[in-house]
């Protein structure tokens, strides 16, 4: 049972530890709060013990090990349940890495936002002015892309229709991003250029393919020197097409389309099917640090910020913008961030408006539609604090983020 503890400044005991100096590497963290400066007063606080429900309901649910940490100004909560990795039954721990899935997307758009601030890329040109005939509509804009507009296909739709089969299918498999293009034109596109949001991986692996065209380096480059050295994300990794997270990581479990089969160890593996819409590793710490420079201002001017959050309706409470979504909770608060389904891991990433406040939080499982809604009580718990209304978690959310929602709900998550 996980309770609530709290630690001030260096009075830890015995059974404690900062949070806040513990490096990645180091032992596990135990379930606390670590506080040096008042929680940010424009939100209700916090809701730790029902943070904490919320990771133990994913547990029942078939999650082996979900975790979350939330960071509010100088103010610092985590905690984590279950285990990292089933075999030797190790403990999972906020200073485990783990796969992030389409929490990548907000990386990519950073990266095109900057080269716009920088006048080597125009949002409403179009996709075609900087890849010469990838597209078969000049139509199709740079804004159109990172906001699920272009009408591209998602290729994920037949490649994971199986689950198990179609991972074990392309785990070892490195793509070239023409050849995932390639297989998303040869199906109809879903609607004309600017028209409703359909989420689409093909649109950021373009956003990679552009990322490379633009700037002559590889994602993997453009990463580290944009994003990742300048907020010394200690713990973010983009290792495309090699298999294995490197260091201290909790393994990813996949749930297969049959009631009743044993989970699948889905951790290593290229994520070449996703790359630049869904391939980086990183930890919760890393990821707060993320989402709260993005929306303080810290990683790109404050016109493009404003154009990354010019928001489209994406269904139910959900807007989404320029590879960044928008959640509107029960109690009228909006956060922002995005969510990652990769095989193996389910992933919430969300800050509030000003970034002061930011939430992320990990399930390490997948194809398990149960456990993706619960997870969505963490994001009300961290933001509306006791307010939450009950039953917050049963608001309909997509099952997946990195594949597709048009594949069939897992009868095991039911």
């Amino acid at each position: 049972m996980v309770s609530a503890t709290v630690v001030r400044g260096t009075a830890a005991t015995a059974a404690l530890v900062s949070l806040l100096a513990v490096p990645a590497h180091a032992a596990p963290q135990r379930p606390g709060v670590t506080t040096t400066a008042p929680s940010a007063g424009a939100l209700p606080g916090p809701d730790v013990d029902g943070l904490w429900d919320v990771l133990r309901t994913a547990r029942r649910q078939g999650a082996p090990g979900a975790m979350a940490r939330l960071d509010d100004r100088s103010t610092v909560y985590w905690a984590a349940t279950g285990v990292a990795d089933r075999r030797s039954g190790r403990t999972i721990s906020n200073t485990d890495r783990f796969r992030i899935g389409s929490v990548t997307k907000i990386f990519s758009a950073v990266v095109l936002l900057q080269l716009a601030d920088e006048k080597k890329l125009a949002l409403d040109a179009p996709v075609n002015r900087y890849l010469p005939g990838l597209l078969p509509d000049d139509r199709i804009t740079v804004r159109h892309v990172l906001s699920h507009r272009s009408g591209l296909h998602d290729y994920t739709n037949e490649m994971f229709a199986r689950t198990v089969p179609g991972f074990e299918a392309v785990r070892t498999k490195v793509f070239t991003y023409r050849q995932l293009v390639n297989r998303s034109l040869s199906k109809p596109r879903t609607t004309k250029p600017g028209g409703a949001y359909s989420y689409s991986n093909t649109n950021f692996v373009v956003a990679g393919m552009l990322i490379e065209e633009l700037t002559g380096h590889s994602v993997r480059t453009e990463y580290q020197n944009r994003i990742i050295d300048p907020l010394r994300l200690r713990d973010t990794f983009y290792v495309h097409p090699e298999q294995k997270i490197p260091g201290r990581h909790a393994r990813g479990y996949l749930t297969p389309d049959a009631a009743g089969a044993a989970l699948v160890d889905a951790t290593e593996q290229t994520v070449s099917w996703a790359q630049s819409a869904g391939a980086v590793i990183s930890t919760t710490r890393d990821l707060n640090t993320f989402l709260s420079a993005l929306l303080g201002g810290r990683l790109t001017s404050r016109a493009q910020l404003a154009q990354m959050q010019r928001w489209v309706p994406a269904g139910g409470t959900q807007a989404y913008g320029l590879g960044l979504r928008r959640r509107d909770l029960s109690c009228g608060i909006s956060v922002y961030g995005h969510t990652g389904a990769v095989q193996g891991y389910y992933t919430y990433a969300f800050a509030s408006k000003d970034g002061e406040r930011s939430l992320a939080a990990l399930a390490n499982t997948s194809n398990n539609g149960t456990v993706l809604n619960t997870m969505l009580g963490t994001l009300e718990s961290a933001f509306c604090g006791k307010k939450a209304k009950s039953g917050r978690s049963s608001a309909p959310v997509e099952r997946h983020e990195d594949v597709a929602p048009a594949i069939p709900v897992n009868p095991n998550s039911r």
